[in-house]
């Protein structure tokens, strides 16, 4: 059974089949929101930014929302593989305070999660900004008029009006909620972002733990990050949001190069309030340089509960913590397999990927 599959977008398919995917093709590698989804990645994140790219030496952006961001950030480390199986072992092992029974409040998991990421990247800012050759960019979704501050009536009506003017177009949403970007302004982005109200702002040891908290605050079940430093004040939510899958005009990128996008699933959601929008699944011309890589239905159904980890395991489980944490690091391990077969597949001269 195979394990891994590569879809790519039109000019991507023929280039892979001409001559394989090489280290050196790729520019930008996408990392979407999607909770403990990202897990399944952990193995190829760690032979990727480790021998896999190390044997490379062009500039790459690394572009993340959500759990995505604490991947790329993690990317940026000094030894990316030890670091990535810390990541899987501190996902897997969350924990915050709670009631007996009852789920942790929001403000409880708001503390957990800074504090975790303060044992991770406290100390280590400038080690994230200063690598020779990745160049970070964070997602996160910055409230607007009534989301401006979160409050416990201004917060759901604000995500009604973010959600209702979603359904006349992906731009109008953009009253609500703009993207910012907490970026790497050695080598910023623009040319990717005109299809959403954005801004870049500069990633700094100032603001990197406060941007990767609020690209990873999902609304009501964690707090807003307010006013971070170096950015617009405001309210400042999960960058999935706006950006759920990172679905940006890669097309536009200038060069000849590829997007490589482990990813967990092959269609590429543009918001999070997309997911139920089927129409806005489909691929777009903005993808026509980008290969995904994603596991195969046949894996999947071989994983815990014959799925990928997800949020609705932290209700499954409950107050169980050890036995979601064995299942989730046994799909960690179960990842390995995706990471052989692409280290198998990159010796090719030639690949046959199927399309988006």
């Amino acid at each position: 059974m195979q394990a891994l599959q590569f879809h790519a977008g039109p000019r991507a398919r023929s280039r892979l089949a001409e001559r394989g995917l090489r280290a050196e093709d790729v520019r930008i590698i996408p990392a979407a929101a999607g909770g403990p989804k990202g897990l399944i990645l952990n193995a190829l994140d760690r032979h990727l930014f480790g021998p896999w790219l190390g044997a490379s030496q062009q500039e790459v952006h690394l572009l993340g929302a959500s759990i995505g961001a604490w991947r790329m950030a993690t990317a940026c480390l000094g030894d990316a593989e030890a670091e990535f199986e810390r990541l899987a072992q501190e996902y897997a092992h969350q924990d915050y305070d709670h009631a007996p029974g009852k789920p942790p409040t929001a403000s409880s998991v708001s503390k957990g999660f800074a504090a975790k990421l303060d044992q991770v990247f406290g100390g280590r800012e400038c080690e994230v900004l200063s690598h020779p050759r990745y160049r970070l960019h964070l997602f996160t979704s910055r409230g607007r008029h009534l989301l401006g501050r979160e409050g416990r009536v201004r917060t759901p009506l604000g995500y009604f009006g973010a959600f209702a003017t979603n359904l006349v177009s992906r731009k109008a949403m953009g009253g609500w909620l703009e993207r910012v970007v907490f970026s790497d302004l050695r080598s910023p982005l623009p040319m990717l972002l005109k299809d959403y109200r954005s801004r870049q702002v500069e990633l700094s040891a100032r603001n990197l733990q406060q941007a990767l908290l609020a690209s990873c605050s999902i609304p009501f079940w964690l707090n807003a990050v307010h006013d971070i430093p170096g950015a617009p004040k405001g309210a400042y939510w999960d960058g999935g949001i706006t950006d759920y899958h990172l679905h940006l005009n890669y097309a536009q990128m200038l060069g000849d190069g590829l997007v490589l996008y482990p990813h967990f699933q092959r269609s590429i959601v543009p918001g999070w309030l997309d997911k139920a929008l089927r129409y806005r699944h489909a691929p777009t011309a903005f993808l026509d340089n980008v290969v995904v890589l994603t596991p195969s239905e046949d894996f999947i159904r071989g994983l815990p509960r014959g799925k990928l980890p997800d949020r609705a395991d932290f209700q499954h489980y409950g107050d169980d913590l050890q036995g979601r944490a064995v299942a989730w690091l046994r799909a960690v391990r179960e990842g390995e397999r995706l990471r052989d077969e692409f280290a198998a597949l990159a010796e090719r001269d030639s690949i046959q990927a199927l399309p988006l």
